[in-house]
């Protein structure tokens, strides 16, 4: 008799499974804790406890998986019994702390529900509203927890743990990554696990476009910068000559180099902030040897040209309204100044769209960090508000599509974590408004 491979695949990975689950510390014991939902939470967005069962189906709780799954985020979800094992006080402090993975942490303990957050994925207020938006008395787990998870996916940073599409324990532990691979091979995960590859491969696809998008712009600027250096007419061995000029002719060569290998090395779009920093830094010596040069005052260090950073430094503040915005103080170079009181447009700087060159203002958002490296992400979104890179910038999601390390999720990072950033909704170091008897411990 013939047997299929397939066939024979899936019933040794079920005998596998099996063994593996027989040989696991506590297998038949009936009882779990902290430990177990965060092993299970490394491998998973959901974790249901065998005692919590009743509250929540597993239709569901795949439902929910699918949801977080399909968004690529850093949500976790854990729904637990009211225990001595899941102390009220501590349970999202240990289950983050177990779990070593930057993320959302949502817990239905029994009736109450809480969460909390690390600050590079979710501030501790919006971590605070979105809990009160969820904690209705009474409430059913499967539309809370469903509810929560539609709330939370559209704002929070970051991107799912690798653990959740291959399968690793970021520990490194290897029974538990056998058990989690023999589960997902008997239970059907493979189609999770497609999902998130497939999810993957789309952002590092839009990565690449936004980088080659940036490429042509960044380069633009280089070259430029570069001419700027050949027609200065600097040697610095010339006739008055000091250390203060030779040092700043040193670090505008310097920022050239910077800019030249910070873009070589560039794989991602927030990568390029550093080239554009080097550029607006090496602009500024310039203008501090031409002043030195000149004997005049040292410039006062601006912002570069809001319209154009090639412009150089700003001089001055000018009020500019954008189209179907509101009018704003903006800095500008001496040129653009003079044009906007004379009531004509300024030279901006412009970009290629789909529908043809426009200021880079009016491009989608893959300019934000050539934005950012010379205007500084304080400083950016008031400049661009009501634009359309101005909107893209002031989404949540902006930051973990394009804010790189920034703003993180998703990230091992062990225990090792500050209490005071890994916010909640509750007292003590979870904040205040709900859940389990006003604790948190952080």
């Amino acid at each position: 008799m013939r047997i299929r491979p397939f066939s024979l695949l899936a019933a040794l990975a079920g005998l596998t499974l099996l063994l593996l689950l027989a040989l696991a510390p506590g297998a038949g014991a009936g009882t779990t804790g902290v430990s177990d939902a965060a092993a299970a939470l490394k491998q998973g967005p959901v974790y249901v406890d065998p005692a919590a069962r009743a509250q929540l189906s597993q239709a569901d709780e795949k439902a929910l998986e699918r949801k977080i799954l399909d968004a690529d985020k850093p949500v976790f979800v854990a729904v637990l019994p009211e225990s001595p094992q899941f102390p009220a006080d501590s349970v999202l402090r240990d289950l983050r702390t177990a779990t070593g993975i930057t993320g959302l942490y949502g817990i239905r303990l029994g009736d109450r529900f809480d969460a909390g957050a690390d600050g590079s994925v979710m501030p501790r207020n919006a971590v605070r509203n979105l809990v009160s938006g969820v904690n209705a008395p009474g409430a059913d787990a499967a539309a809370q927890l469903d509810n929560f998870v539609d709330q939370a996916l559209p704002t929070v940073r970051g991107s799912a743990p690798a653990s959740w599409s291959d399968g690793s324990d970021p520990t490194g532990g290897s029974t538990g990554s056998l058990i989690a691979v023999g589960t997902v091979l008997v239970a059907g995960g493979a189609g999770a696990y497609a999902v998130v590859r497939r999810n993957r491969r789309r952002k590092a696809e839009e990565e690449r476009a936004a980088l080659e998008k940036l490429r042509v712009v960044v380069d633009e600027d280089i070259t430029a910068y570069g001419e700027e250096l050949d027609r200065l007419d600097f040697r610095p061995s010339e006739p008055g000559a000091d250390d203060a000029m030779r040092a700043d002719y040193e670090r505008a060569l310097d920022s050239y180099e910077e800019a030249k290998s910070a873009m070589a090395a560039a794989e991602h779009p927030h990568d390029v902030r550093a080239v554009t920093e080097a550029l607006e830094e090496g602009r500024y010596a310039l203008a501090a040897l031409a002043a030195r040069r000149e004997g005049a005052p040292l410039p006062e260090r601006r912002a570069p040209c809001f319209f154009d950073p090639r412009h150089g430094p700003s001089v001055t503040d000018a009020a500019w309204t954008p189209a179907a915005g509101t009018p704003r103080e903006v800095p500008v170079c001496a040129a653009d100044a003079a044009r906007l009181q004379d009531g004509e447009d300024p030279m901006a700087r412009t970009v290629e769209t789909e529908s043809g060159r426009r200021p880079y203002w009016e491009a989608g958002p893959a300019y934000g960090p050539w934005a950012g490296g010379y205007f500084g992400g304080g400083l950016l979104p008031g400049l661009l508000a009501g634009t359309l890179l101005g909107s893209a910038l002031s989404t949540p999601a902006y930051a973990s599509e394009y804010g790189g390390g920034d703003f993180t999720g998703g990230d091992f990072s062990g225990a090792d974590f500050s209490s005071s950033d890994f916010g909640g909704s509750f007292g003590g170091d979870w904040g205040g408004g709900g859940g389990f008897d006003g604790g948190g411990g952080f």
